[in-house]
């Protein structure tokens, strides 16, 4: 594997796991829709995880279309953003986690967002998984790296 594409993959890796919102982007009849999102990831970079309500519009976007965008970024909205900053977004489809592997996600995504677990154990709770196709990582505000994600 290419020297930088393994150090991408760790710096990834780390964003990932160092911030716990990041933004949603769906869509409805060719209207895009951003939510903020508490998400978990999983170490193979193949799936990011969030929970939401089943009557929320975003809930509603994805049954209609499952194609989405996330973006993860670990900005602190300073001048050194420009320098410093790094911006992931993934590409991919979401769909609701189902009872086989609910468990297992839910324990993911609780070790990351504790404060949630009445949330997520709501019966109006949808566990959703977005099965990451791309990653489109920016770092020093311009420098763009694909990660395309092997399933």
């Amino acid at each position: 594997m290419d020297k930088d594409l393994t150090k991408i993959k760790r710096d990834l890796k780390k964003l990932l796991q160092s911030q716990p919102l990041a933004v949603l982007a769906t869509q409805n009849q060719g209207q895009p829709y951003a939510s903020l999102i508490a998400f978990a990831s999983s170490d193979d970079l193949k799936s990011l995880y969030f929970a939401t309500t089943r009557s929320t519009r975003k809930y509603a976007n994805l049954s209609g279309d499952s194609r989405v965008a996330v973006l993860v970024d670990n900005r602190s909205n300073k001048a050194s953003d420009f320098r410093w900053a790094m911006a992931a977004t993934a590409t991919g489809k979401a769909k609701e986690v189902g009872p086989v592997e609910r468990e297992r996600v839910l324990d993911l995504y609780l070790a990351k967002h504790p404060h949630l677990k009445d949330f997520v154990h709501s019966p109006t709770c949808a566990l959703c998984e977005i099965r990451v196709q791309t990653f489109f990582v920016v770092t020093r505000f311009q420098s763009v790296m694909e990660v395309h994600v092997r399933r």
